[in-house]
């Protein structure tokens, strides 16, 4: 049993270590090639990594192991059981619990309240968007049951946030479409994808296709429009800070003590702990109260949990010795030698790379692959995808160095993809509009938001709370664009072969 426990933990590490290679060798390529620098703390950074990797693997397994089973499971017999109010209630509460515990959010969020000089509250913060992305499952979900077209719900939604924009101050904005993708990771795809693909496959006359993707675009869209209101109301509520806070301020001290405390392991431990109980109370709570049935395999379920906080834990200590530190670091280096087309090669790659690396998006290509009976080739899906992240964070990063308003660049982009929207096949809107939440997840959040911190910080007349923030929106965007174009691209040379053949 030991034996095999170890074989699939080590199986879980290469998995790790290769969701992570792809990084490296673009931060090496730079590092090496570029910069001609040795990163500063590279010890640090290097054990920062490896934690990262570790947190990961373990995470992951504790997940497939514990969490997954019990959500999936109950997803199913939701889907079968055909009481509406118990639906829509496990639809909330399994939408806010997940993003509660989303690592990227986790970090994002404290990002926000040091730059923002604690203005911006890191727990109200993650509650404004847990509570949006509740409200987004809930109504995707009664989305499914009506068999409405999506792309109504998503162009309506984008007219909003629009609305919204115009209203919320400068400070927010970029936070507010950040926090659109941050949303959507390895705590929450799994399952909300299960359940929407296992609503439309029970439901007749609904296509898991058409009718079961779209979730994770909710979940990634009224974060937008919750941030800015949160935001309104911080704002017209408390006083600005006078001035953001350098990004270093508060990781000034050793990362190494950081991360080594007793007191602060105690203290992060007891965090973890804190953030993983809705999921388990909410999954508990319709196991035993509303399906009324027992758990089958309490030991591994135990056994899953505790590897999902421990995983959870390292995690987040990784990510502030090494991911972070990476971005900023990199992001100084290249702003020092003035040379603004490395800068946007940098952003171009650590886009595409990271996103290839990406669990959650490979999950979705091979449903997508599966449930299409393989229309859509899951490799092809992902490449797409990854072109649009990379092309979306250059010019994210173009942004930044510009000092332009974000609003402006994702306003035309929504346009853009409105258009596209009734030119696309309708098999592929659904999954376009999805892809723009699966690419930004545990790996990329991190270093992207460090990426464009570190630009906004470095770049004189930029402001980190209003410039810094943006590039995990754009990572989000354009996915949904180059998705769709495939789309229309795939269904043109379908019917110029058709034409050919008569």
């Amino acid at each position: 049993m030991l034996k095999e426990s170890l074989k699939i933990f080590f199986a879980d590490m290469r998995g790790s270590l290769q969701d992570l290679l792809p990084i490296v060798l673009v931060v090496a390529f730079f590092q090496t090639f570029i910069i001609g620098e040795v990163p500063k703390n590279l010890t640090s950074i290097i054990l920062g990594l490896s934690i990262v990797a570790v947190g990961l693997a373990l995470f992951i397994r504790g997940l497939e192991l514990g969490i997954f089973p019990m959500g999936e499971n109950l997803a199913v017999e939701f889907s079968q059981k055909g009481s509406l109010f118990w639906l829509l209630l496990f639809a909330f509460t399994i939408g806010f619990s997940t993003t509660v515990a989303e690592p990227a959010l986790i970090a994002i969020a404290n990002k926000a309240a040091i730059i923002s000089s604690g203005l911006i509250d890191a727990f109200w913060l993650r509650i404004t968007v847990a509570l949006s992305v509740g409200f987004a499952i809930t109504l995707g979900v009664l989305r499914i049951l009506l068999g409405h077209p999506m792309h109504y719900y998503v162009i309506g939604g984008y007219i909003i946030v629009v609305i919204v924009t115009f209203f919320a101050p400068k400070e927010i904005i970029g936070l507010a479409y950040d926090s659109g993708g941050v949303t959507t990771s390895t705590v929450t795809v799994p399952l909300v994808a299960a359940l929407g693909i296992g609503l439309a496959s029970s439901i007749k006359g609904r296509n898991p296709l058409i009718d079961g993707f779209g979730l994770i675009a909710f979940a990634s869209l009224t974060p937008m429009i919750f941030v800015q209101i949160y935001g309104i109301a911080v704002y017209n509520i408390m006083d600005m800070p006078t001035q953001a806070l350098a990004l270093v301020s508060q990781d000034e001290k050793s990362t190494i003590e950081y991360a080594f405390s007793l007191r602060e392991i105690i203290l992060d431990l007891f965090g973890v702990i804190r953030d993983i109980l809705p999921i388990l109370a909410v999954i508990f709570f319709f196991q035993f109260f509303v399906i009324k049935k027992s758990i089958t395999k309490p030991k591994n379920i135990a056994a899953g949990i505790i590897l999902v906080v421990l995983g959870l834990y390292a995690f987040i200590v990784g990510l502030e010795m090494g991911l972070f530190p990476i971005g900023e670091e990199i992001a100084l280096q290249l702003t020092k030698l003035n040379n603004l087309t490395l800068i946007y090669l940098f952003a171009f790659l650590i886009g595409f790379s990271t996103t290839m690396a990406e669990p959650a998006l490979l999950a979705i290509g091979i449903k997508a692959q599966e449930v299409s009976n393989g229309g859509i080739k899951q490799m092809a899906l992902r490449i797409i995808v990854a072109l649009g992240v990379a092309l979306g964070i250059a010019l994210g990063a173009f942004r930044i160095v510009q000092g332009d308003p974000i609003h402006y660049y994702i306003i035309v982009g929504y346009i853009i993809a409105i258009t596209l929207t009734y030119f696309a096949p309708r098999y592929i809107i659904p999954i376009a509009y999805d892809s723009g939440g699966v690419t930004t997840s545990t790996v990329t959040v991190p270093l992207v938001a460090a990426l464009g911190l570190g630009l906004a910080s470095n770049i004189e007349g930029r402001n980190p709370l209003i410039d810094g923030f943006g590039l995990i929106a754009f990572a989000s965007l354009f996915p949904m664009l180059t998705v769709m174009g495939y789309g229309i691209y795939s269904e043109y040379k379908k019917s110029k072969s058709k034409g050919d053949e008569i």
